[in-house]
């Protein structure tokens, strides 16, 4: 049996992933037993964006099939928070989740984002265009079972008993 060693990378490395330098917008909603269409763009994202694109024409209707329990949750990437966006969200009479603003981990979206990336990482063939990338995060937001979405969602309640008995630091999740 051989061997091989590889060098580790240097520890400020940040892995990136370069598909002609162009900014994407790739939004997906979850919710227990259902998701919406993936909706990729090439397009960086602003608060105009977010607003016009996604909360006008996908939350807003999304919020329509589920009633008045629904409640948003996003992250607090800037666009987001934009007066534009809040201003939109308040129009629509959509409740957003209050947010702690260091806690990605527990959004459960966070981790189907994840899910995608390593789905796509393990494609034969990679992609090695846009198109083909596009292709492949449509592809695979559809592959990824439903029951693993709903766990994540499910695991919501243990995720934040743990991020409140850590006091807000690392979790196991």
């Amino acid at each position: 049996m051989e061997s091989a060693r590889y060098p580790l990378p240097p520890r400020d490395t940040i892995e990136r992933h370069r598909y002609g330098g162009v900014g994407w917008l790739v939004w997906g909603g979850i919710i227990l037993g259902s998701r919406t269409d993936l909706h990729v763009q090439s397009v960086t994202m602003t608060g105009h964006i977010y607003r016009d694109v996604i909360l006008e024409q996908h939350v807003r209707l999304f919020r329509g099939a589920m009633g008045a329990e629904f409640l948003f949750m996003d992250d607090n990437a800037r666009p987001h928070r934009a007066n534009i966006v809040d201003e939109c969200l308040q129009s629509e009479d959509i409740t957003r989740m209050d947010w702690p603003a260091y806690s990605p981990d527990l959004n459960p979206i966070e981790h189907v984002w994840d899910m995608l990336g390593r789905r796509i990482a393990a494609r034969q063939p990679p992609p090695t265009c846009l198109p083909e990338l596009r292709r492949a995060l449509l592809d695979e937001w559809r592959n990824i079972p439903q029951y693993q979405i709903d766990n994540l969602i499910l695991s919501m309640p243990r995720r934040c008993e743990a991020c409140i008995a850590s006091s807000g630091r690392h979790t196991p999740y």
